[in-house]
């Protein structure tokens, strides 16, 4: 069975770090693109990271760029984004999705396989 599950959200307080882990089974991730997605309360949903299927690319939308870094760990099928200086507008519910897609800003959503979510709270 295809499945996505991401861990790793939580409650933290503004200028604090959180780990997001996606991990896939029934499918390599090494195959395919990985973008991280997140919704806010009231807005659509915004891709912000993206690793390409050969993890040579790696692209971030300007809000997360420079906080916010994405790594694969292709021997455990997993993706990691790493959350540094997290501000309250960082807040939503993150999803991890894949696809045969190019990455690159501004990230379209991926016809492909997704997550269930994992939620971020950034408040003080």
């Amino acid at each position: 069975q295809l499945q996505l599950v991401e861990s790793g959200g939580g409650s933290v307080q503004p200028g604090g770090s959180l780990r997001l882990s996606c991990i896939a089974s029934g499918l390599p991730l090494d195959l395919y693109t990985i973008g991280w997605f997140r919704q806010a309360p009231g807005k659509e949903r915004e891709g912000i990271s993206c690793s390409s299927s050969s993890g040579g690319r790696t692209d971030y939308d300007d809000s997360v760029k420079g906080r916010f870094t994405i790594s694969r760990e292709n021997a455990k099928n997993t993706v990691i984004l790493q959350m540094n200086s997290l501000k309250p507008e960082d807040t939503a519910i993150y999803y991890c999705a894949v696809g045969l897609i190019a990455c690159t800003m501004p990230l379209p959503p991926i016809s492909g396989y997704w997550g269930q979510g994992t939620q971020v709270t950034v408040s003080s």
